[in-house]
């Protein structure tokens, strides 16, 4: 049996062994101790066991206990679990739709992309104190931000697709992808010159990356955006398992490949886009949760790898906003520096072990 029909069988098989069950039980309980503890941690010392009763609704006799945990730091894990799920599985689909193992959001532009979106808003809209309205658009903030990043994303996307189609070298097409990430930026750059002082810092901020700006109407939004996404993913799981076998073999089966391509694309930009307009650029998180989910759970099969994604991004997540807020400290570093931090020893190692890479 050749190694491509060792693919087919293992992609035409959705079950679960023993083994991976215990590793999503596994998984999922040690989601729910992150989560506790990351509402637990914060400027403000609350006890745990007032934590654990303000979590499960049983009450507590400090009202502004109650009001951190529910107004405050239950949005900000939840907003942590959102983008955990959201760019590790846009991650995984670029890097099948590139077939390209060092392919993510913010490695190819659809970060920037995503940046210039919000840009456009941001210094274009007048001056910015809140995300709720934009008077003088008369169109609710959230939405327009949303709307404007995600097609910043999918412009970049398409054009990357388009440039890829006649690349064969990963390395050439990651070097294009930087490039036009660069370009982006610069454009970027010169609207900031030309912007007001006010909305310059505003911008700068927003760069930076942070959980704790989405405020709980925010977070409505982006749990819809972020739902949609997973939902088109997916469905998108038997066109993406095709697609890493080739589009020969996808035609093979029946497949519209244009079609499952703009599918593909209409979710990453959605994902991306959508959380890159409440949290900022945050990078590495979709290009290493995808390697460590093929590795954790030694598959290629995308109705696996999917869910395997979001238990593995949402932890990564939790465990870089518990230490951005540097337990005993009353300040709090930038999510993005942690990230890197955690992220970058894992682009490394794919660096380093291409060559025994699954999937590629």
């Amino acid at each position: 049996m050749t190694e491509a029909d060792s693919y087919k069988n293992e992609l035409n098989s959705g079950k679960l062994s023993p083994l991976k069950k215990v590793i999503i039980g596994a998984l999922i309980l040690f989601l729910f101790i992150l989560f506790i503890l990351d509402v637990s941690l914060g400027p403000v010392a609350i006890p745990f066991k007032a934590v654990i009763k303000i979590i499960f609704s049983l009450g507590s006799d400090d009202e502004a206990w109650i009001y951190i945990i529910e107004k405050i730091r239950i949005p900000k894990a939840i907003t942590a679990v959102l983008v955990g799920c959201g760019l590790s599985v846009s991650g995984l689909q670029m890097q099948t739709l590139f077939r390209n193992p060092l392919a993510g959001p913010s490695v190819l532009g659809i970060t920037a992309g995503a940046s210039l979106g919000v840009a456009l808003v941001m210094l274009s809209a007048g001056s910015i104190t809140s995300l709720y309205t934009i008077q003088e658009l008369g169109i609710n903030s959230s939405w327009l931000i949303i709307i404007a990043s995600t097609i910043g994303a999918a412009l970049i996307m398409m054009l990357i697709l388009a440039i890829s189609s006649s690349l064969k070298d990963n390395v050439i097409m990651l070097i294009v992808g930087v490039m036009i990430a660069n370009i982006t930026l610069s454009i970027i750059s010169i609207w900031q010159y030309f912007s007001a002082p006010d909305q310059i810092k505003e911008y700068l901020l927003w760069t930076f990356g942070s959980l704790g700006g989405v405020t709980e109407h925010h977070l409505y939004v982006l749990m819809f955006s972020i739902f949609a996404g997973l939902l088109l993913s997916f469905i998108s799981s038997k066109i993406l398992d095709a697609l890493l076998l080739g589009e020969n073999y996808a035609r093979s089966m029946g497949l519209t490949v244009n079609r499952a391509r703009i599918i593909i694309i209409c979710s990453t930009s959605i994902l991306a886009g959508s959380i890159t307009a409440f949290c900022g650029p945050i990078g590495f998180v979709g290009i290493a949760v995808p390697h460590l989910a093929r590795s954790l759970f030694n598959t290629s099969n995308h109705r696996i790898l999917i869910p395997g994604c979001c238990l593995i991004g949402t932890a990564l997540m939790l465990i870089c906003d518990i230490i951005s807020q540097m337990p005993g400290s009353q300040t709090a570093l930038p999510i993005n520096v942690i990230t890197a931090l955690i992220g970058s020893p894992v682009v490394i190692w794919v660096i380093v072990s291409r060559n025994n890479l699954r999937g590629f």
